[in-house]
């Protein structure tokens, strides 16, 4: 392993012959698994069909190399809509342990209401109601802890729209998945569809793409330890371009995303 990040550190023991051993019970690594399953891309939300705006920004120029991709995407991961999803996602986490659905059912309709344009309110719905679909058919918990009785409660036959980070929160409270752990793959995979979407759109070579996701790394711990310490209170952006790249792409002539 050439790199230990935080989240791995505390997987890890160093044995003497120098051998990472898995540190961890089987609880831990179905945990693991199922946020693995949940933030990949072949779980069925359609991530791919989205661009947060970006194909808009490459088709005015705004965002043609790699520099330009990292830095846009630093400022999404500081200070814009990203940000604002992981505070989301933490509270959901923190609201599903206490079994608070009063408070569960407010993140919901906050994080569709929180949306800057039409567009982006149909990324997170389309893809939080997909995901929750999914949970409904294949990963509902079984468990008896507060938050897999509400994931249950709140998922079964339920056909209205969700937020995708505070359907994502829910279904990881219920299966048990680690705050950090949740808040970082989260964000590591928001990062990564967009970087995807770029490589189509600017384009930028797949090893181009791989660096810009190294140089994000610690940006996204920073992130994700910020998220963990704000509150409601601490919601909003200042990712003024983005938004209105997002309006703008609307009416984009040509388009290969549906944001």
């Amino acid at each position: 392993m050439a790199t230990t990040t935080p989240m791995s550190m505390a997987m890890l023991m160093i044995i003497p012959t120098g051998i990472p051993t898995a540190m961890t019970d089987q609880a831990s690594l179905s945990a693991l698994y199922r946020l693995m399953t949940f933030l990949s891309p072949g779980f069925p939300v359609g991530a791919f069909t989205y661009s947060h705006g970006l194909e808009q920004m490459v088709e005015d120029g705004s965002v043609a190399d790699t520099a330009g991709l990292t830095s846009w995407l630093e400022d999404l991961l500081r200070h814009g809509g990203a940000r604002g999803d992981a505070i989301l996602l933490k509270d959901t986490l923190h609201a599903a342990h206490l079994g608070n659905a009063a408070a569960l059912q407010d993140l919901r309709d906050l994080g569709l209401a929180l949306q800057p344009s039409k567009e982006r309110h149909l990324e997170t719905s389309a893809q939080g109601t997909a995901f929750v679909a999914t949970i409904q058919t294949s990963w509902l918990p079984k468990g008896d802890t507060p938050a897999a009785g509400l994931c249950r409660s709140m998922f079964q036959g339920d056909d209205q729209d969700w937020p995708y980070p505070v359907a994502v929160g829910l279904a990881c409270a219920a299966h048990a998945v680690p705050e950090a752990a949740a808040l970082t793959a989260y964000l590591q995979a928001f990062t990564a569809n967009l970087v995807s979407a770029a490589i189509r759109t600017v384009p930028l070579g797949q090893n181009e793409g791989q660096s810009i996701l190294a140089k994000l790394e610690p940006v996204i711990f920073e992130v994700v330890e910020e998220a963990r310490a704000a509150s409601l209170n601490d919601l909003g952006s200042s990712t003024f371009l983005a938004d209105i790249a997002s309006m703008a792409h609307e009416t984009q002539y040509s388009r290969l995303f549906r944001s």
